[in-house]
């Protein structure tokens, strides 16, 4: 009996075990709890006649969903009115659980009720197991009753729990056992038989299926022995052979075994071993020929099945035995570094080698010989000795080594000093994996018997020599890296070795370590010259391929310059003028840049070197220009610089006040010095223009400006240091003095038309300077005509001239002339009339001294002296 109590959400259903199962409103069939991934699953979902009653839903009301995804309707399949199924692929995206739900229709709205519900897992079949394979093992001298099996399960995960079972047949026993790991089991035989067929078999199982896999083998076949024992070698007093010997490890008369050795110089990474065929079976020892003598050899043997064999016995553990001397049989590596020397000496040249490669026994001593054209110098050296220094001088030295040991001598190391040949061509060296490589062409000439790659290790000189058809080698040394080596490849003709080609290299390249220190070498208004040494080679960790240069201004603006490896001066143009600014430099590798250096602070001129200079040049130019200029127009313009600055005042020299004295054919005798003349000195009152004689003035205008001309010329001009303003002044009698001094006469009287003496003039003491025609008496003229004279040169009378001494025996009466203004008008002069004759005057017709009517007087003038 079914007792069905359907809920209103979902269809709950009772079961009571009466022979039968029933449901309430559905189910799903079939109900697999295991779905395989990547195959198709088909389920169908069927409604009871009594969910149909309840839901009134029919098969289009039914809809699937995986976990809480809806299954689309496309996967869908009506089978009738109350089934419906659905197809889809299994995928790792496929959830559980799988449910059937439907749409009620018995409330006055739809509603979905869960049907039915499958809890299920995916996964996939197990794979079959591959490369089954047994062995057994020798258990003392027996076989051992274990055999061992391996497989390969497959690389698929068949995300089930799967199991594996290794099985054995034989006649009609049957062996299993239940393996814990999935590639690996072992069959329990109890006795295990032998020259029997025996099949193996490994199965393996989930919930989707199981699979197997078979093997026959004799268990002889699959024997896996233990190394042969008691593994000997023995020296049979040859340098190049060893003798080995062993016994065989099983008890097992009816196994025929076979061998194989291998060897190899103790520290060598490569094993030589002995073909299979050449160790004849059932063989117990064996002779290793073609060794190196005095050599450590490690030799190890293993021995398998002849019939059908499978498996080879492990290595037995390592023999190590020495082989006998032998002479050497390669010569001493022998070489030659050059001494570099302070002085202009000769050069001295250290020899230096090696032992041979092929000592094949120890080295006693070595033989130096040394052939200098006639001289020959052999030297014994000691085993521990392997240098000698020596000057090789100019001409060709031969050096010859051998080394000795105790069974013989080794062939000669020969070299030629003082002779070399062309270098090889285009040398490179490349750092390829953690090694250095170097690689060059051949030179021109072709009978080059070997190359010598030479560099510095710790401070001491390396080297190693390579076959004469090499091109390229890697450098068996213990580089390291960041450090610079200096690589050279020298060309060897016979024993004269070539020049060598030099290059640098790194084993592997760093950022530098410092950057240089920047200096300022030279200061400028718009650039600025940088310098910096070189950084040391030890803080370089690669080659610099470049510098860059960055330089900032006070307001932040940064740029660089990209300079080349080999510079190490710099200059920065187009920058401001009187300008601070930040400069740093930062080396590069091709590992990339340093850190950044420190920075240095620079400031531009505010001028340019000579720009000052040349501004002060250009001053003084301009000025010396306007000056010369200047001097140019003045040359050029004297005249009419002359007449502004300096009017033209009378000339006494020119002046007719000369022809007033009568005419002497001689000069008369200078008085004496130390006597003294009669001095006279005149006074003349300024007086009106208007009070003067003008018609006087005018009828003899010629002789009274020239007799005024002679006074007042000689009274402004007498001096040079006398301003020409005073002289305008006098001229226009404006002042306010009284009486002007122009003169003192000196005279003794009118004594008729021959006078006794010349009437001596004294020199004027007034500071007017003189005209350049005063200076130059010989160039004055006397003129001709109503006030000139005839135009014969007269010569000058020294008219004006310093007053003699007075003497004090005869000491002269001075007789001081005054002129005033009422008596002017009875002054007057005579003109001496042109071709009159000089005449002795009589006593009658000479007045008394000192009488008014005395002879010819000076005239006064009005306004002073004019010019003319």
């Amino acid at each position: 009996m079914c007792k069905v109590i359907c809920s209103p959400n979902v269809c709950i259903f009772s079961l009571f075990y009466l022979g039968s199962i029933d449901f309430c409103c559905g189910t799903i069939v079939p109900e697999t709890p295991v779905l395989e991934l990547g195959k198709e699953f088909t389920a169908t979902c069927i409604l009871s006649e009594y969910g149909r009653q309840y839901t009134r839903a029919t098969a289009d009301d039914i809809s699937w969903m995986f976990r809480n995804v809806t299954v689309d309707r496309k996967y869908y399949t009506k089978i009738n009115e109350s089934a419906i199924s659905i197809t889809v692929n299994i995928t790792e995206e496929t959830k559980s659980p799988l449910k059937c739900n439907v749409i009620s229709h018995v409330l006055s709205h739809p509603e979905s009720k869960n049907v039915y519900g499958m809890l299920f897992t995916v996964g996939y079949p197990p794979e079959m197991p591959k490369n089954l394979s047994c062995w057994v093992l020798q258990s003392g001298d027996q076989l051992s009753h274990i055999m061992s099996c391996t497989w390969n399960p497959g690389a698929r995960d068949p995300l089930l729990k799967t199991t594996y079972s290794l099985h054995a047949r034989y006649y009609s026993t049957n062996i299993s056992n239940m393996s814990i790991q999935k590639n690996y089991g072992e069959l329990d035989f109890q006795t295990m038989p032998i020259y029997t067929t025996v099949t193996i078999q490994v199965e393996a199982e989930n919930e989707l299926g199981k699979v197997s896999s078979e093997v026959l083998y004799d268990p002889v076949n699959i024997l896996k022995m233990n190394p042969p024992k008691n593994v000997k070698v023995t020296t049979e007093g040859f340098p190049t052979t060893l003798m080995v010997k062993w016994k065989r490890s099983i008890n097992l008369p009816q196994l025929v075994l076979r061998h194989t050795i291998r060897f190899s110089a103790v520290g060598a990474s490569v094993w030589s071993e002995i073909p299979v065929g050449d160790i004849p079976p059932e063989n117990e020892s064996f002779r290793l020929q073609n060794l190196q003598p005095y050599t450590d050899y490690v030799v190890q043997i293993r021995c398998m099945n002849t019939r059908d064999p499978m498996y080879w016995s492990e290595w037995s553990t390592n023999v190590t035995e020495k082989t006998p001397e032998d002479k050497p049989s390669s010569r001493p590596d022998l070489w030659r570094i050059i001494i570099p020397s302070e002085i202009n000496s000769e050069k001295r040249v250290k020899l230096k080698w090696k032992d041979p490669l092929h000592s094949n026994g120890k080295i006693l001593g070595y033989n130096l010989t040394i052939t200098n054209r006639d001289k020959r110098e052999i030297l014994h050296m000691g085993p521990n000795e392997r240098e000698y220094t020596l000057s090789s001088g100019k001409h060709n030295i031969r050096v010859t080594v051998t080394a000795n040991n105790s069974v013989g001598i080794s062939p000669p190391a020969v070299l030629t000093l003082n002779k070399e040949h062309p270098p090889v061509e285009a040398v490179t060296c490349v750092s390829q994996d953690e090694k250095l490589w170097v690689y060059w062409q051949l030179p021109n000439s072709t009978h080059v018997t070997e190359f010598l790659l030479e560099w510095e290790e710790a401070g001491q000189t390396v080297w190693q020599r390579e076959p004469g058809s090499s091109r390229s080698a890697v450098l068996k040394g213990n580089f390291l890296p960041f450090k610079f080596y200096n690589i050279s490849v020298y060309p060897l003709y016979q024993s004269v070795p070539g020049k060598p080609y030099t290059v640098g290299a790194y084993l592997k390249q760093g950022v530098p370590l410092m950057s240089p220190a920047l200096k300022v070498e030279k200061s400028g208004k718009n650039e600025i010259e940088l310098e910096w040494s070189p950084i040391p080679l030890e803080k370089r960790q690669g080659f610099i391929v470049n510098y860059i240069i960055f330089y900032e201004d006070s307001k932040g603006e940064r740029k660089s310059e990209v300079i080349g490896p080999e510079v190490y001066t710099y200059k920065l143009k187009s920058l401001a003028s009187n300008a601070k600014y930040d400069v740093w430099i930062i080396p590069s590798t091709i590992a990339g840049p340093s850190q950044e250096s420190s920075r240095l602070t620079v400031t531009t001129r505010q001028y340019a070197v000579g720009e000052i200079e040349a501004i002060v040049v250009s001053v003084c130019i301009g000025f010396l220009f306007l000056t010369v200029m200047t001097m140019a127009v003045c040359i050029n313009k004297n005249k009419m610089i002359k007449k502004h600055i300096w009017p033209q005042v009378p000339d006494p020299s020119n002046s007719t006040i000369a022809n007033w004295s009568p005419d002497f054919p001689s000069r008369p005798a200078s008085p004496k010095e130390g006597s003294m003349t009669d001095v006279s000195v005149v006074e003349v009152d300024i007086f009106d223009k208007k009070s003067m004689n003008e018609e006087m003035l005018k009828k003899d205008k010629y002789s009274s400006e020239e007799h005024s001309s002679g006074i007042g010329g000689s009274s402004c001009m007498s001096s040079p240091r006398q301003s020409v303003s005073d002289c305008d002044e006098g001229d226009s009698g404006q002042t306010t003095a009284s009486t002007v001094q122009y003169s003192s006469v000196v005279a003794s009287g009118y004594k008729g038309q021959t006078p006794a003496s010349l009437p001596p003039f004294i020199r004027s003491e007034s500071t007017q300077p003189l005209l350049d025609s005063e200076e130059r008496p010989e160039d004055l003229h006397v003129q001709e005509g109503s006030g000139h004279l005839p135009a014969h040169r007269n010569p000058r009378h020294p008219y004006f001239r310093r007053p003699w001494a007075v003497s004090e025996d005869n000491p002269l009466n001075l007789q001081q002339i005054e002129i005033g203004e009422q008596n002017s008008s009875s002054l007057g002069f005579c003109p001496v009339e042109e071709g009159s004759q000089q005449t002795t005057p009589t006593t009658e017709n000479v007045p008394a001294a000192g009488s008014a009517s005395s002879g010819p007087s000076y005239m006064p003038q009005a306004s002073g002296y004019r010019p003319q």
